[in-house]
């Protein structure tokens, strides 16, 4: 684990939560932009979008967490994630991929659960919108 960064460690922890209630169509009406804007998509439309893929970075060395995914017997890395539920210091992500045929992310049915302490930093991609099974 990277050295203790609480002060880190709650910012990380209040940006994956309100990710969790927008994905849950549980948000408020500020008006807010970038990772934190209080709706998914462009515009106020919950219909459309219900992911916020992120990228999560290991605190350690800057890289980008990678995690494996197989479909369709083929089994690839995977840097692009969709969180499912968070606890007090750990989080649960979905494993998304890019499906190039639909260019568009798609969800998988792996996941993982990480220690929010190991995370250094997250970076939003665009709202989109996935199947979840």
């Amino acid at each position: 684990m990277c050295e203790d960064k609480e002060k880190d460690f709650n910012c990380l922890n209040e940006l994956l939560r309100k990710i969790l209630l927008l994905q849950r169509q549980d948000f408020d009406n500020e008006c807010h932009t970038g990772c934190d804007k209080p709706y998914l998509g462009p515009v106020c439309n919950n219909i459309c979008y219900n992911t916020r893929p992120i990228t999560l970075f290991n605190c350690c060395t800057g890289n980008p967490w990678s995690f494996p995914y197989t479909i369709n017997s083929r089994t690839n890395q995977s840097t692009v994630f969709r969180i499912e539920c968070l606890d007090e210091d750990c989080a649960t992500f979905r494993i998304l991929y890019f499906n190039e045929e639909e260019n568009k992310y798609a969800g998988t049915n792996e996941f993982f659960t990480i220690d929010l302490k190991c995370i250094g930093a997250i970076k939003c991609l665009p709202d989109t919108f996935i199947e979840l099974c």
